[in-house]
C-alpha cells in the first residue's frame, strides 16, 4: 500500500514539472492561439491548472477512496473505463511475450551451458548481447517493414482490422494483429532470462552431485533432468516475475510503434497531454501488476521447493 502511495505521489510530481501546458495540449495550438484570455483562464480552472499540486493530489486521493479514479481529459471519459477497455489488449499481449520470453530463454540458458564452449552457446551468447542492446522500438520497427510492408504476411498496427465491426472480429482477426507485437517484446525478453539461467545452469553442472551423478553413468542432461532442474526453476522465476516491470516498459515502445491500442499507447497520450488523472491511474496499474507478480513468484517458491515453506531451520 505505501508503494502504490509512493507511485501516485511521483507521478504527480513528475507530471506537475512538465513544461507542457496541459490546456494547449489538450484543445490543439490553432483553437489555443484562437482563443480569448477569459475562456483559457476558464479551462485552466476546470482541468486544475492553477490548482496547488498538494490540493490536486488531495481532492485525487480523497476521490480514490470512495472508488473515483477521476476522468481523462484527453478521452473525455472515467479514467476506471479507459483503463478497463485497453487493459484486455495489454494484458493478453504481456502475457503471451511474457511466457515466450521465459520459456525460450529458460530452454536457450540450459543447452548454451550444456554446450558450453561450443558453436550452439556462442551463436546464443552473441544472439543475447545483441538483443540487450537494441532497443525494442528498433526491433518492431524492422519487423513491421519486413513482415508488414514487404512480405505483407501482417497487418500494419491496430488490435483488429479496420471498418470492421466488433461482433465480426474473429480470434483469428486478433491474433493475426497481435502476432508481430508479441513477437517483438518475446525478442526482447529472451536475453536476460537466457544469460542468466546459463550462469545459474554452469554452476550446477560444477557442482558435487551433479558430478557424483555423472560418475554412476548419467549422462549431462539425464543428471540435469534429475538433480539440477528444481535448483535451476527458482532463480528463473525470479527473474521471470522481476521482468514483468521490463515488459510493461517495452510494451509502451511497441504499442506505439504498432499502434496498439492498449495500455502503454494512453500512457503516452496521458504523459504528453498532461492527463494527470489518467496517467496516474495507469501508474498504479502497472504497479500493482507487479507486486502480484512478486507475490506469486514467492507462493510458487514453496510449491517448487517446500524448504522455503519450512524455514530455515529445515536445512540443519
Amino acid at each position: 500500500m505505501l508503494l502504490l502511495i509512493a507511485v501516485s505521489i511521483v507521478v504527480f510530481v513528475l507530471v506537475s514539472l512538465s513544461p507542457i501546458d496541459p490546456v494547449q495540449a489538450n484543445v490543439g495550438q490553432s483553437a489555443y492561439l484562437n482563443m480569448s484570455e477569459e475562456k483559457r483562464a476558464a479551462l485552466a480552472d476546470y482541468w486544475g491548472a492553477n490548482t496547488p499540486l498538494w490540493e490536486r493530489y488531495a481532492n485525487w486521493a480523497r476521490a480514490i477512496l470512495h472508488g473515483d479514479m477521476g476522468t481523462s481529459l484527453r478521452y473525455n471519459a472515467p479514467v476506471s473505463q479507459v483503463i478497463a477497455q485497453r487493459a484486455v489488449n495489454t494484458l493478453l499481449l504481456m502475457s503471451i511475450a511474457w511466457v515466450l520470453s521465459g520459456v525460450i530463454g529458460f530452454g536457450l540458458g540450459v543447452v548454451a551451458a550444456c554446450k558450453r564452449g561450443s558453436w550452439v552457446d556462442k551463436a546464443v551468447k552473441l544472439y543475447c548481447f545483441v538483443l540487450a542492446a537494441t532497443p525494442a522500438f528498433w526491433i518492431g520497427l524492422v519487423l513491421l517493414i519486413i513482415f508488414a510492408v514487404w512480405l505483407g504476411w501482417f497487418p500494419i498496427g491496430f488490435s483488429v482490422p479496420v471498418g470492421k465491426s466488433a461482433a465480426d472480429v474473429t480470434v483469428f482477426d486478433a491474433l493475426h494483429h497481435l502476432a508481430l507485437p508479441t513477437l517483438t517484446l518475446s525478442i526482447v525478453g529472451v536475453a536476460n532470462i537466457a544469460m542468466h539461467t546459463r550462469e545459474k545452469t554452469i554452476d550446477v553442472l560444477e557442482s558435487d552431485y551433479i558430478r557424483f551423478a555423472r560418475a554412476r553413468g548419467y549422462t549431462t542432461w539425464q543428471a540435469l533432468r534429475t538433480h539440477g532442474l528444481r535448483n535451476l526453476l527458482l532463480p528463473a522465476i525470479t527473474l521471470q516475475f522481476a521482468s514483468i516491470s521490463e515488459i510493461f516498459g517495452g510494451s509502451v515502445l511497441v504499442e506505439q510503434v504498432f499502434s496498439y491500442p492498449g495500455l502503454g499507447q494512453a500512457a503516452v497520450t496521458a504523459g504528453l497531454g498532461s492527463d494527470v488523472a489518467l496517467l496516474a491511474g495507469i501508474a498504479l496499474f502497472s504497479a500493482a501488476i507487479v507486486f502480484a507478480g512478486n507475490l506469486v513468484a514467492n507462493i510458487l517458491y514453496g510449491i517448487i521447493d517446500p524448504r522455503i515453506r519450512a524455514g530455515v531451520g529445515s536445512y540443519a
